[in-house]
């Protein structure tokens, strides 16, 4: 046992990371999920598009929160200042998410669950980049 802690702790961040990921994709995909299946319908383009918007925000949110305690650990005292970092880090992952779920669903016939399943798994690795260059790039600051 003491072995695999000593294994988690060298990796911690990147332990936590894929945990709060997938924590953040079943956040993401609850969401789609329920607004494609009551309100919105997902062969059409534009509503396609505003499901994707709501999963986005919602995992944004959930993911904030997460990323910045269990995470990144971040002390930051300018909470707003991170969180508009750590939300304009997304819109360019959104983006990824917007093409890929317009080519794999509009334009080639995939299956929306799958092409969202695909798109999640290249936004997540794109977040985390951007998260540990860009937003919480010095843990320590104040």
């Amino acid at each position: 046992m003491n072995k695999i802690w000593n294994i988690y702790k060298k990796h911690e961040e990147i332990v936590n990371y894929i945990i709060v990921g997938v924590m953040t994709t079943i956040v993401s995909l609850v969401f789609y999920f329920i607004s494609t299946r009551t309100f919105l319908n997902p062969n059409n383009p534009i509503e396609l598009q505003i499901a994707n918007i709501i999963k986005w925000v919602s995992g944004v949110l959930f993911a904030y929160v997460t990323n910045r305690i269990f995470v990144f650990k971040s002390k930051r005292k300018d909470i707003w200042k991170e969180f508009i970092q750590f939300t304009s880090s997304r819109v360019a992952t959104l983006f990824l998410d917007m093409l890929i779920m317009a080519v794999m669903v509009t334009k080639m016939g995939v299956y929306d669950l799958i092409a969202t399943l695909v798109s999640q798994v290249l936004v997540t690795i794109g977040n985390y980049l951007l998260s540990k260059l860009f937003v919480f790039k010095n843990k320590k600051e104040n």
